[in-house]
């Protein structure tokens, strides 16, 4: 049952040319030519389209997909497949974005607090309730979203984890969730490939069991990790083994990489580690630059599990997400650009979506286009050192702006 791994297969001779996308002004086809997949467009909004489309492109052209299947291609478990009904959503979106009206494509929400046991019995638990999460995803979906994330802590511990995977309409956006590997078995990998997931997220940081174990301050947490991605590969799962990059891990890259490889994910995911302050240390454009050549280098060979890095991804081809085309929905619902700037722009349980993303878009700074995450953006930075001291976080935004 397990998905079709890289080295990358033969694309099909048939469907050589399929339609992507059919709408007034404009068409998109996929064309397959040998090895290569090219996104073709036509139409008086060709012109509009165009930008994406080369970014597209390139990517299709010069790195190898995380998974190639007879009837579509997925070039990443962050992006829907080539061709379907989400990827023309993704389409969409990026021509509302092109004309100046920006749409949260990525709503991720966190479902639990938990993430090594689960909270005793009787334990009263101020977490979103589970018609709140429906509404939520209702309203991204109305809002043009395309990516629904499960993430922060282990979503897997809550029990209703796999109701909402399978409510959230796949014609609409694709679900990829993250999980410790907690309590991961058999049955939840199955249960989750039964629920419709688009990929699992898991998170791993040394090769080192001890040192991944010291991450998780949890003992036994490296093998409870590997054990989950053996599980769900085995369950006919996409899975993207993850980890973030810092200034203490950066030398462990390859091993990590090497350790993907070895497991047979289909995608490795490297995340710029975010400080809390200004004083954390953080990478530098060097680091960055040696993340970069291990990307190129990594999609480059027919060998091994793609590469993803949000450097790249973020930092030259699409520009930092958060705010622009990310939101993010904490365990108590309050509203943010993304899971690591400590602001809140309201909260969900109060207000729509919808007016929560409006409020986001109506600040100059996310009117910017930036290539720095905003935790790694001086100029954002200066919005953190405002917050008192003491202060309970996330932080209201409108009490730090213009002072």
């Amino acid at each position: 049952m397990t998905p079709e791994k890289n080295n990358v297969p033969e694309i099909p001779v048939k469907d050589r040319n399929i339609e992507v996308l059919s709408m007034p002004g404009l068409s998109v086809n996929l064309q397959h030519i040998g090895n290569t997949l090219e996104l073709e467009a036509s139409g008086p909004l060709r012109t509009a389209f165009s930008p994406i489309l080369k970014k597209i492109n390139s990517r299709l052209k010069e790195e190898k997909p995380a998974l190639v299947l007879e009837d579509r291609v997925i070039a990443s478990a962050w992006l829907p497949p080539i061709p379907s009904p989400v990827f023309k959503r993704l389409i969409f979106a990026e021509m509302q974005i092109s004309l100046g009206k920006y749409i949260p494509e990525t709503v991720s929400i966190e479902l639990t607090r938990q993430n090594t046991l689960r909270f005793p019995p009787g334990t009263v638990v101020d977490e979103l309730d589970t018609d709140t999460v429906k509404r939520i995803i209702d309203e991204a979906l109305e809002s043009g979203t395309f990516i629904i994330t499960f993430t922060e802590n282990d979503p897997l511990l809550r029990e209703e984890v796999f109701e909402l995977i399978s409510y959230v309409d796949k014609k609409r956006a694709i679900v990829n969730c993250s999980t410790w590997g907690t309590d991961f078995s058999k049955e939840t990998a199955l249960r989750l490939k039964e629920a419709g997931l688009h990929s699992l997220m898991v998170g791993i940081y040394s090769t080192d069991p001890e040192k991944h174990d010291a991450v998780r301050k949890s003992r036994g947490a490296y093998e409870r990790a590997v054990s989950a991605i053996k599980l769900a590969l085995e369950a006919g799962l996409m899975v993207v083994m993850t980890t973030h990059a810092s200034p203490s891990n950066l030398q462990e890259l390859p091993a990590l990489y090497a350790l993907a490889s070895e497991l047979g994910v289909q995608e490795f995911s490297i995340w710029e580690a975010m400080p809390k302050t200004r004083n954390e240390p953080v990478i530098t454009d060097e680091d960055r630059k040696g993340i970069l050549e291990m990307y190129y280098r990594t999609n480059a060979s027919p060998d091994g599990p793609r590469m993803f890095a949000n450097t790249y991804f973020e930092g030259q081809m699409m520009g930092a997400m958060e705010g622009r085309r990310w939101m993010h929905i904490t365990a108590d619902g309050d509203v943010k650009p993304g899971p690591y700037p400590p602001f809140s722009f309201g909260n969900i349980k109060e207000e729509s979506l919808k007016e929560a993303w409006q409020k986001i878009r109506s600040y100059p700074y996310f009117q910017k286009q930036k290539n720095l995450a905003p935790m790694h953006d001086p100029e954002f930075l200066e919005f953190v050192d405002r917050i008192p001291t003491g202060a309970k976080l996330p932080y209201p935004f409108e009490k730090v702006y213009g002072k």
